[in-house]
């Protein structure tokens, strides 16, 4: 069976930078299972599986705007320490929730002075292009209740409620 929009797709993955800097896999535990369609992957990930079966195993060069977007500079603010009242941990690399006039966004910290914080919200890879490896374990229909809830079920169901 071929990977198409609603097929549940069970694969493994290795992910790296253009320098074959290590990012990601999921080779050293449970593989990744995924409705092929629903935006949960990258663009041009999800596009390069379209067609592939169980088995196939192929590598991906995917450009930093189908993967996680280019950079942009007026994502990063300085802004006042006092506005993180209450929020006692700020370290660079903290992830904080932000209300924008897009709606909510994390934001990360990526500089931490007396008076000032300085946050980035752009996603960690932004701007970076990416490579890989990709192993397809299963494809397979998606049941109406998988579709239903926007993901892939386990033996036994998904174990909450909708």
């Amino acid at each position: 069976m071929k990977i198409a929009p609603n097929k549940v797709v069970i694969l493994h993955y290795a992910v790296s930078d253009s320098e074959d800097t290590l990012i990601d896999s999921s080779y050293d535990h449970q593989p990744l299972a995924v409705i092929h369609g629903t935006g949960y992957l990258i663009p041009g990930l999800e596009e390069a599986l379209t067609d592939h079966k169980a088995g196939d195993k192929f590598e991906v060069e995917v450009a930093a705007e189908n993967a996680y977007g280019e950079r942009h500079d007026g994502f990063v603010q300085t802004v006042p320490k006092s506005l993180f009242q209450g929020i006692e941990d700020l370290d660079v690399g903290t992830q904080l929730r932000a209300t924008t006039d897009e709606g909510e966004q994390t934001v990360i910290v990526i500089d931490v002075q007396d008076e000032e914080i300085t946050v980035d919200g752009n996603h960690p890879l932004a701007g970076i292009d990416l490579k890989f490896d990709v192993e397809i374990i299963e494809v397979r229909e998606a049941t109406a209740e998988e579709l239903e809830h926007g993901h892939v079920h386990s033996e036994g169901g998904c174990g909450h409620q909708h």
